[in-house]
């Protein structure tokens, strides 16, 4: 059966975080500056031509949470809705992960690359598959395995034989064995397994059986044939699927502008922050940082507080708003915690006004803490004036990942 995971509780708790999407290979070039396309005839319009049907989930002024619970019997996913005013919770879903879902890498099995390993499985001997575990990189990972009305979580299935591994999905409320198989091959290797927004694909990262590296999705319905989406750089950096229809881009910290037109988003070797939207899916690529925007000093994107302004955590360990068309940052830093206090402080989620942003302090190098520990979360103004909130719920434990403000 499953294993107890560092204490964590039996609790489940919540999900959120904001999608985004570039891609590769249009047939205009990156350096070309057109002029911006009217809403309608956009090919690639961020996530508003979905309709989403009305729940907690959906309404504006929600936070979204999410946590990974552990028992031994049973291992699952809670994400939660919550009225940021007063902290009350609103309504939870529960995701119950299936027996040979990857959710931790452990000796004598593959490691599987899946933001499903980034929010259970991490510990001091199991570190995040991906290269970095700072917040301001977990948060979109998580995010992205939920659809955009938190009714899939997408999965990855390990065959018994801890090699192969296919894209999965399991829906909200069902129970242990409720869930779905996308792929059956023999020789699949399917990672990085996230939602499309309205929950009808699952995306992935493949190995081809001549080695190739290519992005793939499969319907959740019918089938579930596979179709290539498009190249991919292999298993190392994950993915973030959004728009109508859906495309994906293959990168860290990918937050999506409240305009659709551009996205935030880092990979290695490609300079800049801030990138156009493409209506095709691929890795961030060298012709795609020429026509980048470097922010400066920026170490962690938190999130767009408007169009043109993004939400940044500094070297210094403050938070700074960086002009997203030029790069320069503002003068009015945030500091979060005193240069003396020992302690660090990671931005997760911004308000859908760009007003406030949600914050975790916590030791260098140990986000979440003593298990069952409760987390020391903070709301914080965007601007630098007025003064920190704490976040007064009790049952978000120092494990908890805020995903999203609406």
């Amino acid at each position: 059966m499953l294993l107890a995971l560092r204490g964590k509780a039996a609790v489940l708790v919540a999900a959120l975080a904001v999608l985004c999407v570039q891609g590769c290979g249009s047939s205009q070039s990156e350096e070309e500056e057109g002029p911006a396309p009217a809403p309608s005839a956009a090919p690639y319009w961020g996530n508003r031509g979905y309709a989403l049907p009305d729940s907690p989930f959906t309404r504006e002024d929600t936070v979204v949470t999410a946590t990974c619970g552990m028992g031994a019997r049973y291992a699952g996913v809670s994400v939660q809705a919550w009225d940021p005013e007063g902290w009350e919770l609103r309504e939870t879903r529960n995701f119950f992960i299936p027996v040979d879902a990857a959710f931790t890498d452990y000796p004598d099995a593959k490691n599987v690359h899946s933001p499903l390993v980034d929010l259970c499985g991490v510990s001091s001997e199991s570190p995040s598959p991906y290269a970095v575990d700072d917040l301001e990189y977990v948060t979109p990972r998580v995010r992205a395995l939920f659809d955009l009305a938190y009714r899939r979580m997408a999965v990855v299935l390990r065959d018994a034989d801890g090699e192969a591994t296919h894209a999965g999905y399991v829906e909200s409320g069902g129970n242990a064995d409720d869930f779905v198989r996308l792929g059956d091959g023999q020789g699949d290797d399917e990672q990085n397994a996230v939602m499309a927004p309205d929950g009808r694909s699952v995306w992935f990262t493949y190995i081809t059986p001549d080695g190739e590296r290519r992005i793939g999705s499969r319907s959740t319905e019918g089938d579930h044939r596979l179709s290539d989406e498009g190249p991919a750089i292999g298993h190392d950096l994950p993915l973030t699927v959004t728009g109508k229809p859906p495309r994906a881009v293959q990168a860290t910290m990918v937050h999506l502008a409240p305009d659709g037109r551009r996205l935030t988003a880092t990979a290695p070797k490609i300079y800049g922050h801030v990138f156009r939207t493409r209506d095709s899916s691929g890795p961030l690529t060298a012709a795609s940082g020429r026509s980048a925007v470097l922010l400066s000093g920026c170490v962690g994107i938190v999130g767009w507080v408007a169009d043109e302004r993004v939400l940044c955590r500094t070297q210094s360990g403050s938070f700074r708003l960086v002009d997203a068309r030029t790069g320069r940052a503002g003068r009015n830093g945030v500091a979060v915690v005193r240069e003396d206090d020992g302690r660090v402080a990671e931005g997760m989620v911004v308000s859908a006004d760009g007003a406030k942003f949600i914050v975790s302090v916590h030791s260098p190098n140990d986000r979440s803490g003593q298990p069952l520990g409760l987390g020391d979360f903070r709301v914080m103004p965007t601007s630098g004036e007025g003064v920190a909130v704490p976040v007064s719920a009790d049952s978000l434990t120092s494990d908890t990942v805020f995903l999203e403000w609406r």
